[in-house]
């Protein structure tokens, strides 16, 4: 019998709940509001570190979308005390690797080292955590690059272009309609003094959560952090105002012509998330309701449109309960060569429309249940996954403990509220429709599709 074969019957029959297996998390806050978290792994002689900020693409405002990134990219250029280049060429040296990411809700710096290593990842942020040097030279050329990243990742990628656009038509007032990369003209537009100020801002022992998961000790790396981290003075953070999406009040459309070869179609429905959701359990039944449409070859979307209907030569749905303010349910698809972006379209809003009238069968619900328990337990063997997950939670204000809750409250969903939030959330008046109309590829150009990948994108 396969591996997953196996895996998945010793899941099903197993009760679904990783309470006993959950590992501890130590949590300290140091005197300047700095948090950290940290959780031992002891299986392998490494240690992750990631250090997040509440700052990402929905802090922005017109004129300065983009700038988190930007700075995102500055803040390897160098401090007082390290010139440019050198952050890297450290954490090479000691035999680690290290990267960075952008969100529409936080800005994450993170390295993976052997865990004597650690004091060098701490040092290292702590400096340019409040040392940042914004050389104009090295900033006229990281603009260029983003620029450039821009154009490789969203302007010449159809499938990405379209949903730039879809976001910024689904969304009236919410500033998750810009999109993270930022608008070129704001980005162009962008000025050392610009990044200065959003640093000096939003840079801030306590507007940063450190997380460390690997084969250390609590306490010890609590020391390290007071060591270096402990001198950085504190901000005053400025109130982040809340920016609720006003209501929606009937069906949006976008159409995008470019060059592609194949047609493309998304449905995205306004949705409450975790943090600020009324009803705590809406959100993990949005979740379910995700899994029944798409949770593997058995889930009703792949088994009825992409097998049974023959009408769709891919599909899938999404949901992200962690964001920092209401967001989008997800649903996506190309036809087939024989079937019409309407004929998707058509068999796509059928099959929401069988959520909201009919209750998941008993059945479903196992295996959605049984897939997220999966899904649990295979993010834990890396250790940069867990990492991630506290970070997010944390930095997103739902508090790092919510982790800990998701399989159970997954398991708490039934088929009657799946179907509540069907009927509730996933209806036309809340609905956004996106084509990707393909237009004729220039001759001597590759298509898109046939391109190599140019790497992840900053999307939601």
């Amino acid at each position: 019998m396969a591996l997953s074969r196996i895996i998945g019957c010793l899941l099903l029959a197993a009760p679904l709940s990783l309470q006993a297996a959950g590992p501890k998390v130590s949590e300290f806050k140091l005197d300047n509001g700095l948090k950290l978290l940290v959780q031992e792994d002891h299986r392998a002689p490494v240690a992750v570190t990631q250090v997040w900020y509440k700052v990402g693409a929905s802090y922005e405002h017109g004129g300065i979308t983009g700038i988190s990134h930007m700075l995102e990219h500055m803040m390897f250029k160098g401090t007082k005390k390290h010139p440019p280049g050198e952050f890297s060429r450290i954490i090479s040296a000691n035999g680690g690797s290290e990267n960075a990411f952008t969100g529409d809700d936080y800005t994450a710096y993170f390295q993976t080292l052997e865990k004597s290593r650690l004091p060098v990842s701490f040092e290292l942020e702590a400096d340019r955590m409040r040392n940042l040097k914004l050389l104009p030279e090295e900033f006229t050329k990281e603009q260029q690059v983003v620029l450039e990243e821009r154009r490789l990742r969203t302007d010449d990628q159809p499938r990405a272009k379209l949903g730039e656009q879809f976001s910024a038509v689904a969304f009236t007032n919410s500033p998750y309609r810009n999109p993270v990369i930022g608008w070129p003209d704001d980005v162009s537009r962008l000025t050392v003094g610009d990044l200065s100020e959003w640093y000096q801002r939003w840079y801030a022992p306590n507007n940063a959560t450190v997380v460390v998961v690997g084969d250390v000790n609590p306490n010890e790396v609590f020391k390290l952090a007071q060591k270096h981290f402990g001198p950085l003075k504190p901000s005053q953070l400025p109130v982040v105002k809340p920016q609720a999406e006003i209501e929606q009040v009937g069906l949006r459309r976008i159409t995008v012509k470019a060059p592609a070869k194949l047609p493309y179609v998304v449905l995205g429905y306004k949705t409450p998330v975790l943090h600020g959701a009324v009803e705590e359990w809406e959100p993990y039944a949005l979740e379910v309701a995700a899994g029944v449409l798409d949770g593997g070859n058995s889930a009703r979307l792949e088994s009825r449109l992409v097998r049974g209907q023959q009408i769709a030569a891919s599909v899938g749905a999404g949901y992200d309960l962690y964001a920092r303010m209401p967001s989008l349910f997800m649903i996506e698809g190309t036809p087939v060569q024989a079937k019409t972006p309407v004929e998707l379209e058509k068999a796509l809003l059928e099959e929401v429309r069988l959520l909201r009238d009919e209750p998941v069968t008993a059945e479903e619900l196992d295996r959605v249940k049984a897939q997220v328990l999966a899904n649990k337990v295979f993010e834990r063997d890396s250790i940069f996954n867990q990492a991630m997950q506290l970070g997010t939670a944390e930095t997103v204000g739902l508090g790092w403990q919510r982790v800990d809750e998701f399989v159970d409250k997954i398991n708490a969903v039934t088929p009657q509220q799946v179907q509540q939030v069907a009927k509730k959330y996933l209806i036309e008046d809340r609905l956004s429709i996106g084509y990707l109309d393909p237009q004729p590829i220039p001759e001597g150009q590759i298509a898109p599709e046939d391109r190599a990948p140019t790497g992840g994108a900053h999307v939601r």
